[in-house]
């Protein structure tokens, strides 16, 4: 026996995943190379080149060259890293500045950064809701969030996935112990591309003395007038406890935060050990990320181009009958399909068109589902949409 073999099962699905598609040689569905990037929606994979319909790169910022210029002006004044934590020697007065930019945004007292989405979810939740704490989750929670509870000690709760009534019933039976319940909600979840009844959550939440975390990372940037979020798109900011978010969608970069109304959040910094026990993020990683948020934040014109493209998308995949994750346009599109082998095929199909999109498959995915996973950007132009349409269109006749 070796450490090794229980990972053998994984190995094989892999392995199986690459032999119902092409043969040996063709290109992994899962952890895809993308041999180069010409562009926020053009690289190069299999030696050949596609549309990047996969990335997350909701508003293309990732090759803006003012962000791309402030990355490098900062990699040139502060060097490659900061070489430690927060607390030890790596709390610069950049970090500082994006996080008042950050709370500036909401309006609100306090805003911490992580290093990465993951972190602020497990540093944020393992320390809100301590042992004698409770914590209430959505089914469909990101991985993230599932792993913030486990890193925490508080008595955790399931509710069914965007499901107010079962939340109020689980709330119910805490009696007075509601008052020290987190609850966690996401703005858009990413496998299926639906929001959840925020204004119902809210009421719950209201009605017990509760809290609520929403998190935006794939809704900020995307929603409201200033991109903030699903929550300021319904007017709902002032109602939300904490806000957690990603720079590696919409802020195309790689770190994660945390924004709260409560000003106490700053306390957070001596407790949260995803925060204090790892290093911070590199100069040249906040310098870009304050530039994106900045654009985020003025960026009218690109979510409106997003828009388009999502309108145009979920318009045609409608009319090709394709069966949708959500029927609330977003930027993500999830096609679900009837089994494995179809949505292999139809990721080959894609590939094969010149289309990169994400195979999602379970036990990633919610209630054993089987998809294709299309991210939208501001970037991709009218022709591009097309092109995608064009693709599923021929896979539609072919099957």
């Amino acid at each position: 026996m070796s450490l090794f073999d229980k990972f053998k099962p994984l190995a094989e699905a892999r392995a199986g995943l690459v032999r119902a598609g092409a043969g040996p040689n063709a290109v992994p569905p899962v952890a895809t190379p993308i041999e180069a990037v010409h562009s926020a929606t053009e690289g190069t994979i299999g030696g050949r080149r596609v549309i990047l319909a996969g990335t997350n790169n909701y508003l293309g910022l990732t090759m803006d060259p003012d962000v791309v210029e402030s990355a490098r002006d900062a990699l040139s004044r502060h060097g490659t890293g900061t070489t430690g934590s927060r607390m030890a020697n790596g709390s610069y007065s950049d970090h500082q500045a994006l996080e008042q930019e950050l709370a500036a945004a909401w309006g609100w007292p306090s805003a911490m950064v992580f290093s990465t989405g993951y972190q602020a979810n497990l540093g944020a939740i393992s320390a809100l809701a301590g042992k004698d704490d409770f914590l209430l989750l959505d089914s469909d929670s990101h991985a993230s969030i599932y792993d913030g509870a486990k890193l925490g000690n508080a008595q955790t709760v399931i509710f069914r996935h965007n499901d107010p009534a079962n939340l109020d019933r689980r709330l119910a039976r805490l009696g007075d112990d509601a008052s020290r319940a987190l609850i966690v909600v996401e703005g858009l979840y990413s496998m299926m591309g639906d929001q959840p009844p925020l204004e119902e959550f809210i009421e719950v939440k209201k009605r017990h003395g509760a809290w609520l975390l929403l998190d935006e990372a794939h809704s900020f940037g995307v929603f409201g007038e200033h991109g903030l979020g699903v929550a300021e798109d319904r007017g709902l900011v002032d109602e939300i406890d904490f806000v957690v978010g990603t720079f590696s969608k919409s802020l195309a970069g790689i770190g994660g935060f945390c924004v709260s109304r409560h000003r106490e959040l700053e306390l957070l910094r001596l407790a949260a050990r995803p925060y204090i026990f790892t290093a911070s993020p590199s100069p040249a990683v906040i310098a870009a990320t304050r530039q994106a948020l900045q654009k985020v934040i003025d960026g009218q014109a690109l979510r409106e181009r997003l828009w388009a493209n999502i309108h145009q998308l979920y318009a045609a995949l409608d009319n090709l009958g394709y069966r949708l994750g959500s029927d609330r346009p977003g930027p993500v599109a999830a096609i679900v399909l009837p089994d494995r082998q179809a949505a292999l095929a139809h990721w080959y199909g894609l590939l094969e068109a010149g289309v990169y999109a994400n195979l999602m498959i379970p036990p990633a995915t919610p209630k054993g589902t089987n998809l294709l996973r299309i991210s939208l950007s501001a970037a991709h132009s009218p022709e591009q949409i097309e092109h995608i349409v064009e693709a599923f269109g021929e896979l539609r006749r072919a099957a």
